[in-house]
C-alpha cells in the first residue's frame, strides 16, 4: 500500500466474536484452567494475538493469525469452552491489524 507511512504495515489477521451461552456462567468454572491454559500456549506461539472475554458475558473476542476464515473458526471450536458448550457460533472477519516496523517479530 502507497498510503502507508514507510515504518508501517497492515497485518491481516482475523477478528472472532463468540457469544457465551446462557449456561455459560455455569458451565465455565471447571473447563476455564484447561482453557487459559490453551490460550496462554497460542498467545505463546503467535496464533493469539489478543483474548478476552466481555464483562457482561455477551461474547468472548480473540484476535487470530490463521491462514483462513475456517482454520479461524476451527481453532475456536476446538477449545473446550466450545465443545463444553460455554461458547457457540463463533463468526470471524478479516481485521486489518497496524504493525511499526520495529515492533517485535513473531516466529512461528
Amino acid at each position: 500500500m502507497t498510503d502507508l507511512p514507510s515504518d508501517l504495515s497492515i497485518e491481516t489477521v482475523w477478528l472472532v466474536e463468540v457469544p457465551y451461552t446462557p449456561d455459560a456462567p455455569t458451565l465455565r468454572p471447571p473447563h476455564r484452567p484447561v482453557h487459559l491454559g490453551r490460550i496462554a500456549s497460542l498467545i505463546r506461539d503467535g496464533t493469539v494475538i489478543e483474548a478476552g472475554g466481555c464483562a457482561d458475558w455477551s461474547k468472548a473476542v480473540l484476535l487470530l493469525r490463521a491462514p483462513s476464515e475456517a482454520e479461524a473458526i476451527a481453532l475456536v471450536e476446538d477449545d473446550v469452552y466450545t465443545r463444553e458448550g460455554v461458547w457457540h457460533n463463533p463468526t470471524a472477519t478479516p481485521f486489518g491489524r497496524v504493525v511499526p516496523s520495529d515492533a517485535p517479530v513473531i516466529d512461528r
